[in-house]
């Protein structure tokens, strides 16, 4: 066996207790910490109080901890940079560098890249002013999608139904600045209809290595009713991607895309999320992430067979091995929120049955937003809980998943009854 590393996750919601969760599992894992984690996170790695964005603390903790791996969960950390920091001091990192998680933190950035490299994805143009972005609504026949150009917390994207709402998601982001310098620029897309789906592969620059196929339900209510949320659950295998649909996503999309940005002199070493759409006319890319999904770690990562700690140091190392492991059995993650998500919610209120969650055999409870209290665990966030249950099938997994929800309550509790049964796909 290998060396074995100490281990630094950097993040605090769902998506790092699974890497945490998962990459404890390793023989090579030594210790694991997690900045700044959370109450379920504490279960698997030592949480330590240092905020994802104080760079240089991180950077610091790594090197008097001998960090030998850190991988980072969030977004923000790696728009700012925490992977040119970390390599100039010599300390190993799994993530992309700035100029390569613009793919994320600019939608001018990408949208230009995949046009340029020949990608389908939807017709756009971008506009700086917003009068001009508001005429050229005049000409589009909705629905129509409006995405502010940098980081808004997943909340600069809106699927216009009507002119009109169209028109007041530009005055939104570009006049009233609701999200802040990320809307200084605006593009506007072409709606593509179809059915979703969710690639995540791990690349070392070159090559990439797909991970499970997985689907999110990004609205709050059940039959996709109601305001878009960060992900109200996640499950993975996808039915409708066969397998040469699957390898059509990776050699019409994916891999076109990590070949471009090495030529962009930006070459992507980290976890490349594609939001993919079938459409009519076959795969085009909605969007991509420049981390793991949240929730669709929560569906993919236990399905991974493959040892996590060895997977991420070959990408780091530019060494990926070329075939990847066989899929375990299914997984449906559902995503327990604060009553009121995703708009005011209140937190604080105690979490009860989790160690009844615990003792299911197929269950998995993934915490998202929570903290320990003398009165024990209680909600500390928009969305609190994953809930994830494995199966021989989807039905299997996701009635592992249900059963594991009903014996779990807080005040205000909400949840979508309807993860993994959408019709259609």
């Amino acid at each position: 066996m290998a060396d074995r590393l100490n281990i630094l996750v950097v993040g605090g919601g769902g998506r790092e207790h699974a890497l945490s969760w998962k990459l404890a599992q390793s023989p090579r894992a030594a210790r694991v910490f997690c900045a700044p984690g959370n109450a379920g996170i504490a279960q698997h790695a030592e949480c330590v109080p240092i905020s994802p964005s104080d760079l240089e603390a991180l950077a610091d903790f790594a090197q008097q901890h001998e960090i030998g791996l850190t991988v980072v969960g969030p977004e923000a950390p790696l728009a700012e940079g925490i992977v040119d920091l970390f390599r100039a001091r010599g300390l190993q990192i799994f993530g992309p560098s700035r100029a390569a998680a613009r793919i994320e933190s600019s939608k001018v950035w990408c949208k230009r890249l995949l046009a340029k490299c020949g990608v389908p994805t939807g017709d756009f143009a971008v506009f700086d002013d917003p009068d001009e972005a508001i005429s050229y609504l005049d000409d589009r026949e909705p629905p129509i999608v409006v995405k502010a150009d940098g980081l808004a917390a997943g909340k600069g994207v809106t699927v216009a139904r009507t002119r009109e709402e169209a028109r007041q998601a530009v005055q939104a982001a570009m006049v009233d600045r609701a999200f802040g310098e990320a809307g200084s620029r605006v593009v506007i897309e072409e709606f593509l209809a179809g059915r979703e789906v969710s690639v995540m592969a791990i690349c070392d620059g070159e090559n990439l290595y797909p991970l499970p196929f997985s689907q999110d339900h990004k609205q709050v209510y059940d039959d996709d009713r109601g305001p878009n949320t960060g992900g109200m659950g996640a499950f993975s295998p996808v039915p409708f991607i066969t397998p040469d649909l699957a390898e059509q996503a990776l050699e019409t999309i994916m891999r076109p895309t990590l070949r471009a940005m090495a030529e962009e002199g930006a070459p992507y070493v980290g976890c490349l999320y594609g939001g993919l759409m079938l459409t009519e006319e076959g795969l085009k890319a909605l969007e991509f992430n420049c981390r793991f999904g949240d929730p669709e770690s929560q569906a993919v990562l236990p399905r991974l067979e493959a040892d996590l700690v060895d997977l991420l140091e070959a990408a780091v190392s530019g060494r990926l091995p070329a075939e990847p492991p066989q899929e375990g059995r299914a997984a449906v993650c559902v995503v327990m929120a604060s009553g009121g998500y995703p708009g005011k919610y209140e937190t604080g209120r105690p979490i009860r049955g989790l160690d009844a969650a615990a003792r299911m055999s197929d269950v998995v409870v993934f915490h998202a937003g929570t903290r320990r209290t003398e009165q024990g665990i209680v909600t500390a966030g928009g969305r609190v809980l994953g809930v994830t249950g494995l199966g021989d099938d989807l039905p299997a997994a996701i009635a592992a998943a249900y059963r594991g929800v009903e014996a779990i309550s807080f005040d205000g509790a909400h949840y979508r009854r309807d993860i993994g049964r959408r019709k259609g796909g």
